[in-house]
């Protein structure tokens, strides 16, 4: 098979259609052939040679997918060749092939498409468990989550809103305030102008940012306000006023989706299926893509990615 090989950490430039060794299912695994997978940040900082691939795990990048099963592991059941499905993984999707784990298989909603499926599982997965599962996000409450015209934060900002929370996002320009209000955000906010904290207090924020954001989002926070930190881009560092979490009563977290453990990703992709689900088959949750293009021009979707300029989700599909 062939699949998206990263030559040496660098630039767009680095990515590689190369032949490589088919997989096949270990025990509780399947094989599904790739029909489309999808970018995500975490896939640029790979490339970059910022964001180690966990022990066991596929080199080639590629968090998520949509395809047919074409093999069964050991030990699967509930699943036959010939399923079309969906699918969060920890790695391996620029592929044309993939083992996944059985418990990380999901449905196609009705009314997506096969090759779309592909923009959910990773988005969906990341929002289900942070904004639930972690935050405990309640109807009522104001949500403010950043970079909301991105893959996770399109799909934070539906699935908030369904939740009944009022809901707030930073954008970069005009088209993404727009788009964004169009899916459901209560107010937008440009960062390049406007500071979020005064729009606040906010009893949850979703930050994929880091860095320095972190100091200005303890301090939006609401009495009893919740801070998961899921993305880097900003940076490693920032700095943490105690005071504020302490007299707020607030709490900060730190999460990754990627390298927790098949049990733990099972878990969280067992109630996607029945709680997100549902508001994509109802159309309460929109899928957001920006553009397709051949698994072969992974390099061309990354310069995409790093321009910045898209809306939603990059798909790579197989010819």
């Amino acid at each position: 098979m062939k699949a998206v090989v990263i030559k040496e950490p660098g630039g767009p430039e680095v990515l590689e259609w190369a032949e490589v060794d088919d997989p096949s299912p270990a025990a509780g695994e399947v094989v599904v052939d790739v029909v489309a997978s999808a970018l995500n940040r975490a896939d640029v900082m790979q490339r970059m040679g910022l964001y180690p691939v966990p022990p066991g795990t596929s080199p080639y990048p590629g968090l998520e997918v949509s395809g047919r099963i074409s093999a069964l592991g050991e030990g699967v059941t509930g699943w036959q060749v010939g399923d079309e499905v969906c699918a969060l993984l920890t790695g391996g999707g620029y592929a044309q092939k993939v083992a996944v784990p059985a418990g990380q298989l999901l449905t196609v909603p009705k009314g997506t498409g096969l090759v779309e499926a592909a923009a959910l599982p990773e988005a969906a997965a990341t929002v289900w468990s942070n904004l639930v599962m972690t935050a405990g996000l309640k109807e009522g409450e104001t949500f403010l989550v950043h970079g909301g015209a991105g893959g996770v934060g399109t799909m934070a900002i539906q699935i908030a809103k369904t939740l009944g929370a009022r809901v707030v996002t930073t954008v970069g320009s005009p088209a993404k305030a727009a788009r964004a209000r169009e899916l459901g955000a209560d107010l937008t906010i440009d960062y390049r102008s406007e500071d979020f904290v005064d729009h606040g207090p906010y009893d949850v924020v979703l930050d994929v940012i880091g860095g320095q954001y972190l100091e200005r989002n303890v301090r939006s926070l609401a009495e009893d306000g919740r801070l998961v930190v899921i993305g880097l881009q900003d940076g490693l560092a920032g700095e943490l006023n105690l005071a504020e979490l302490v007299f707020k009563r607030a709490s900060v977290h730190g999460t990754t989706l990627r390298t927790r453990s098949a049990a733990a990703k099972s878990a969280i992709v067992a109630e996607v299926q029945s709680e997100v689900w549902p508001m994509i088959e109802s159309g309460d949750v929109q899928l957001v893509i920006s553009q397709t293009l051949p698994m072969a021009e992974a390099a061309h979707a990354h310069e995409l990615m790093d321009a910045g300029q898209h809306i939603g989700k990059i798909l790579l599909v197989n010819a």
